[in-house]
């Protein structure tokens, strides 16, 4: 019956999402996101968006597991990350108060093509990450609901959702990232709305909670989050093309009600991975096996829609701005219906490939990116808040040190790494990563720095 129910859903998810979508498409709109009549979306089509593309699988598997494992301070430390929706509406307004269309338009103005290359790596693994995170829990979800169909599962996601995504491009994604938003919130709605009326379920002692491993960790990585939460969004090319197709004040106010309404979906997701350590559930199959055995059917069914509503809600998202990274900003494609559609399809090819390959660790993705980022920190406070010229030496040198902080998270039990590395858990390792890599920053760009 759940398998029934979820391939329905998801079949009717695909084709409300390909009605959603605009019948015709232009250069314009496939790029910057505007209506047939060049028009800028309306605010909760913003909000919507901005929410949809954030809340996607990944992050919400993120928080779940964080809670099992660390109780409410793993979740917390998660919904931290989502401070980036006011850090990020900080950037944007800034960026455009100076006369700059895009980070990039920032950043060459300032470190030439070898500055916006940097940025443009460091967003490029981003997008990717995106792609093979959301599909890696599609094949999570059809292995535990179907067995051993999790492959099979992954390709017709990536097809089905590179078919109507390469359609429309940006503006597509807008459209249908609201028919997508909208289902979320039903389902999880729902599926939120039985945890909380169950007879077993303690506000209390979810607020409360330890987790199976303690609370220490989870709040170093609320730490962590702390540390990373000013760049994070300005590397997510999702979030920062949204913040340049509307108006100001249209942006300013998508960005704080993003905020809310993604930090509190967030914090509820995370209550079902909490959920399942205070009564003692055995860890399977990335929580998916676990809640299997816990809820009924039904309620299981709606979270298996949840995760892959969301998981489809970003993949179309990620695949128009990969087409506007490769064709904007790198210009190595025609800026041509074609040339996007190309790109979408390069992208979504190989990030099924890292799905069907790569770590399955899904955290990682998060915290490799984001240490990455961390070279704009300095940057951007020096440069773009306090208004300093700084060398481009100096924005090398932070970036180089955030590049070897992710590739040293990342590959922390390379002997390499591993000598140098202090002993203990991997989140007290990556808080020392991130320490490292925001001194040497600021140390480089404030000797770097001098007045504008």
């Amino acid at each position: 019956m759940q398998t029934t129910i979820l391939i329905a859903v998801f079949a009717a998810l695909v084709v409300a999402s390909v009605l959603a979508a605009p019948r015709r498409a232009s250069v314009d709109g496939f790029f910057s996101g505007r209506g047939a009549q060049g028009q800028a979306p309306a605010l909760w089509v913003l909000v919507l968006s901005q929410v949809t593309t954030w809340i996607f699988a990944r992050s919400l598997m993120n928080a779940a597991i964080l809670g099992y494992y660390y109780g409410s301070a793993g979740t917390l430390a998660y919904a931290a990350y989502y401070g980036s929706f006011l850090t990020g509406g900080f950037i944007v307004a800034q960026l455009r108060e100076g006369g700059a269309v895009s980070v990039q338009d920032w950043l060459q103005a300032r470190f030439g093509a070898l500055g916006t290359t940097c940025y443009n790596v460091v967003i490029g693994l981003r997008l990717l990450s995106e792609v093979f995170a959301n599909l890696l829990v599609v094949g999570l979800i059809a292995s535990a609901v179907l067995g051993g169909s999790g492959t099979l599962a992954v390709v017709i996601v990536a097809i089905l959702g590179l078919g109507y995504s390469a359609w429309g491009g940006l503006s597509a994604a807008l459209r249908t990232d609201v028919v997508q938003m909208l289902l979320f919130l039903v389902a999880f709605g729902a599926a939120f709305l039985s945890l909380i009326l169950s007879p077993g379920f303690d506000a209390v002692a979810v607020v409360t909670a330890p987790g199976a491993s303690g609370p220490y960790n989870g709040w170093i990585l609320l730490v962590v989050a702390g540390l990373q939460v000013f760049s994070y969004p300005a590397h997510d090319p999702v979030m920062m093309d949204r913040g340049f197709i509307a108006d100001r004040d249209t942006t300013k106010r998508s960005f704080v009600h993003a905020f809310w309404l993604s930090t509190l979906c967030i914090l509820a997701f995370g209550a079902f991975g909490i959920q399942a350590s205070l009564v003692g559930a055995e860890y399977q199959n990335e929580l998916i096996g676990t809640w299997a055995q816990m809820f009924p059917p039904w309620v299981f069914a709606l979270l298996m829609v949840s995760l892959i509503v969301s998981a489809l809600s970003t993949l179309d998202s990620a695949l128009a701005s990969s087409a506007r990274l490769v064709v904007e900003e790198l210009k190595l494609a025609p800026r041509s219906l074609m040339g996007g559609r190309v790109v979408m399809v390069v992208f979504m090819a190989l990030g099924a490939a890292l799905t069907l390959w790569g770590n399955k660790t899904l955290f990682d993705a998060v915290a490799v990116s984001g240490t990455a980022s961390m070279f704009l920190t300095p940057v951007l406070v020096v440069g773009l808040v306090l208004g300093r010229k700084i060398a481009l030496w100096s924005y090398l040198v932070a970036f180089g040190a955030a590049i070897l902080g992710a590739l040293a998270y990342f590959g922390r039990s390379w002997p390499s790494f591993a000598a140098v590395l202090p002993e203990g858990h991997k989140y007290e390792q990556l808080l020392v990563i991130c320490v490292l890599v925001l001194a040497t920053g600021f140390v480089a760009v404030l000797a770097g720095a001098r007045k504008g």
